[in-house]
């Protein structure tokens, strides 16, 4: 049970606004449904909206405004992204001078106060206004469609959950033929690729139902619909993914293909996951139109860029791209595919799954269940004539030696393996099992590298970062008076945040003869490194330092995703 709902509760109480069987009934009310133990006592008819405004308003000593009668200034309210709004009822409805005014339906939320403040730079003054105001004034000022409402509106209220025993497919494909529930997934789908996200999160809990969205990087929760739509929403989206919507035990993948007009088309890759309370789905949106290939605009710099490019260019040996989950490896290896993608040339993949299909490669999709694996694929490949091989992931020893031989053997080799930087790539393969020489010998270059979300172009403005900051962070004191560090301020393209899109950092690291000695000699990772800064590789963090200078990323930015050297 909320603490702050019982202090406003037995502050109505002590007030005579409310009875102590009025409170007990409403907190038992909202300890179901989590909404505002104040408009949990509005709906339920034991007071009256401008009473209770007023009562908080003394007993917090805040004015109350009427917000339908207010001129919101609509610069202001674009200085708090929409998901920070949305999640504490919190609208900035003006600035004067350095403070900002903001409007909020519960005051006993003090520490909003510290996080508005943090975000926008602005010293803040709440006032009081009614849920009902603060949410029709995010609808039309963040110009949120009104769909979703109608949707969920024109759903039958007695809409039952599919139960997941004694499910019949023919019931359940009939139940999610229901208009508002295709609306609903439609809806879902359009409104991620409006807002340029890279994954949509469908998650069921035990007393709520939500939705969140990937953007650049970043999870957002977008809505919550009610609860009674979790079997019909899963069961809508599995037959869009040809799944099977009675296997509801274990884990199924798929695909959605969504026609876009004007000839294009967008992919939804669809993982679903049994939870105690439900299907979990996730949808990664695959858009080959805004698949990046053009290796100059990914984030390498010059020097790095030229050590890639030689790299790929060599006849045989082997290239490793590292990184965890979502860093971008994928797109760096197809941005190297479509350079490499030439007639004279055979090129085979293995991929688990096939993002994205490249005409003139030849595409292998990995089926572990039917013995179709990474491993299994590269011995078929070496019967193939291949000159250049992509293998998806490097996962095991026998995958590991097998590449290891194929770039020995007159072959170029692309890979991924999830390690931290690129040093430390060298002991994983030792750590596999794989001999030092043949390591050693068969290496061509190793890529670090980790997403940092790009400063809004629209909004950019530079800012002065104390040198210490700078300094501590891994920046060279030369180089403070030289950087123009920026941030945005937040608008309508970057949906208030800031950041529109995301920029790589790299860490490249050439296998120098001075480094195949020191792996053959058994060097540890962090003598490996010791020697790659030596001859000259760019960290991680240097590398996130050089975007900050140059205004492309911010600080706490390059903090947050790269490790101090």
């Amino acid at each position: 049970m909320s603490v702050l709902a019982t202090k406003i509760g037995e502050m109505l109480l002590k007030g005579n606004l409310i009875s102590a069987d009025q409170l007990r009934s409403a907190l038992e009310t909202q300890e179901k449904t989590r909404e505002r133990i104040g408009t949990v006592l509005v709906k339920a008819g034991h007071i009256k909206e401008e009473e209770l405004l007023a009562f908080l308003g003394r007993q917090f000593n805040l004015p109350v405004v009427d917000l339908s009668k207010y001129e919101v200034n609509s610069e202001v309210v674009r200085l708090l992204p929409e998901e920070m709004v949305q999640k504490h009822l919190a609208l900035p409805i003006n600035r004067i001078g350095a403070k900002m005014i903001v409007a909020v339906a519960d005051p006993s939320n003090m520490a909003i106060i510290d996080g508005i403040g943090f975000k926008t730079g602005y010293s803040v003054e709440l006032v009081l206004a009614s849920e009902r105001d603060i949410t029709a004034a995010i609808n039309k000022f963040f110009d949120r469609s009104m769909e979703f409402k109608d949707i969920i509106s024109e759903l039958d209220e007695d809409l039952e959950v599919i139960r997941e025993e004694d499910i019949d497919a023919g019931d359940a494909e009939r139940s999610v033929d229901d208009a508002p529930v295709v609306k609903l997934a439609n809806y879902l789908l359009t409104e991620a690729i409006k807002r340029r996200a890279s994954d949509i999160h469908i998650e069921p809990y035990e007393r709520e139902f939500r939705v969140r969205y990937r953007v650049d990087g970043v999870l957002y929760e977008i809505m919550r619909p009610p609860l009674r739509l979790r079997g019909a929403l899963s069961s809508r989206l599995k037959i869009m993914a040809s799944l099977d919507i009675a296997e509801r035990r274990l884990p199924q993948d798929g695909r959605i293909k969504m026609k876009m007009g004007k000839g294009r088309e967008m992919d939804f890759r669809v993982s679903t996951l049994p939870t105690i309370y439900g299907e979990k789905i996730v949808l990664r949106l695959l858009d080959k139109a805004s698949l990046q290939l053009d290796m100059t605009k990914l984030g390498f710099e010059a020097e790095p860029l030229t050590y890639f490019t030689e790299a790929i260019h060599r006849p045989y040996g082997m290239i490793l791209v590292t990184g965890p989950t979502g860093s971008g490896k994928t797109t760096t290896l197809y941005s190297a595919l479509s350079e490499l993608n030439k007639v004279s040339d055979n090129i085979s993949t293995a991929e688990d799954p096939v993002e994205y299909n490249f005409a003139g490669i030849n595409q292998v999709q990995m089926k572990e269940d039917i013995g179709l694996t990474f491993a299994a694929s590269l011995r078929s490949f070496l019967r193939q004539d291949p000159d250049i091989i992509m293998v998806g992931e490097i996962r095991d020893y026998e995958t590991a030696e097998i590449a290891v031989k194929a770039a020995l053997t007159g072959h170029l080799v692309l890979s991924t393996l999830h390690t931290n930087d690129a040093p430390s790539t060298v002991t994983r393969l030792l750590n596999m099992g794989i001999e030092p020489f043949l390591v050693s010998s068969s290496l061509n270059l190793i890529v670090a590298q980790r997403l940092a979300r790009r400063v809004c172009g629209n909004c950019r403005e530079e800012v002065r970062i104390p040198p210490k900051a700078l300094v501590d962070a891994g920046m060279k004191p030369e180089r403070i008076k030289l950087a123009k560090p920026a941030k945005g301020k937040g608008c309508d393209d970057c949906n208030g945040t800031g950041f529109r899109g995301r920029v790589a950092l790299y860490e490249v690291m050439p296998v120098k003869e001075e480094l195949k000695e020191m792996v053959l000699r058994g060097g540890s990772a962090i003598d490996i490194k010791r020697e790659a800064v030596r001859l000259g590789m760019k960290t991680l963090r240097q590398a996130g330092i050089s975007k900050v200078e140059e205004g492309v990323t911010t600080l706490e930015e390059v903090l947050r995703v790269t490790a101090p050297d």
